[in-house]
């Protein structure tokens, strides 16, 4: 029997904050061979990140909040046992797609691990922990979407796609963070957020974001490709309006960066970032 501990800590809705980085890869490919597109959705979103959500958690043990659950349950080892049958059943999956692509699953899986597990924990060095989320999550989510679902399987692809791809984890990620700063110092953990503070945490990741549209406009305006970026502004002006908003209240009280707005931000920029980059899609195809 599951129990119920275990589908919560799992957090398959999680897998929507990811969600954008799949979108904008595949926005990138010219030959989109849509069967391998989405066994690569499955691979990533059904498993992997809910995989690596759970280990995590294991791993964790949180009495408080954590992304996406207000209250957690306590985790079993059914949850850990469940993350490594998940992880088993992504890479076999991801050999049909290609051993390259199974082989950067395989490195996503061991980066998690070593994120969370007691005996390494990246997670408890500031810069580390955010390069090693940034460069998986990222550019390798990158790399794997738009080599998988390229009808070629080709390796060759943007540079500025990937590095547009981390710069967006980049600054999606502290944001995470910054109702957690207790939690994770009780625990031993320094988080990049912690490292900046709370005002600090919402300067940086606007610049993070400042940095990705840049990327992106030198790579569509390089191929006059303006419809896409004006379509991507667009989608994103919610998303500014909020933070905006939000980063004001924090100004005035740091309170005001609890796991409430933190959640909110979070649905608000994943839905109107994958609706942008769904839209992108539509327009290559359609337009």
């Amino acid at each position: 029997m599951v129990h119920r501990s275990t589908i919560q800590l799992l957090r398959f809705h999680f897998s929507w904050f990811l969600m954008p980085v799949y979108w904008f890869a595949l926005s990138f490919v010219e030959n989109i061979y849509l069967p391998r597109a989405i066994l690569v959705f499955i691979i990533l979103h059904l498993l992997i990140y809910p995989s690596s959500n759970g280990y995590n958690s294991f791993m964790d043990r949180d009495a408080g909040s954590i992304g996406g659950l207000k209250k957690p349950l306590t985790p079993t080892k059914q949850l850990f046992l469940a993350s490594v049958i998940m992880d088993v059943i992504a890479i076999a999956l991801s050999l049909f797609i290609s051993t390259l692509f199974a082989t950067c699953i395989f490195i996503y899986i061991v980066c998690s691990r070593l994120y969370s597990y007691r005996g390494v924990r990246l997670k408890k060095y500031p810069i580390i922990g955010y390069l090693t989320v940034i460069v998986n999550q990222g550019a390798l989510t990158f790399f794997m979407v738009y080599h998988g679902s390229d009808i070629f399987l080709t390796n060759h692809m943007s540079w500025m796609g990937l590095l547009a791809a981390a710069f967006l984890i980049g600054g999606f990620y502290p944001i995470t963070q910054v109702y957690q700063h207790e939690a994770d110092k009780k625990d031993n953990v320094t988080t990049i957020s912690m490292l900046m503070g709370k005002k600090g945490t919402f300067i940086f990741c606007g610049i993070m974001y400042l940095l990705a549209m840049l990327i992106l406009y030198l790579y569509y305006s390089g191929r006059e490709l303006y419809t896409p970026f004006i379509v991507l502004l667009i989608f994103l002006l919610p998303v500014l309006v909020y933070f905006m908003q939000w980063f004001l209240q924090v100004l005035k009280d740091e309170n005001k960066a609890d796991f409430q707005h933190t959640m909110r931000m979070n649905w608000i920029a994943s839905t109107c970032t994958s609706l942008a980059f769904l839209t992108i899609i539509l327009i290559h195809k359609f337009g």
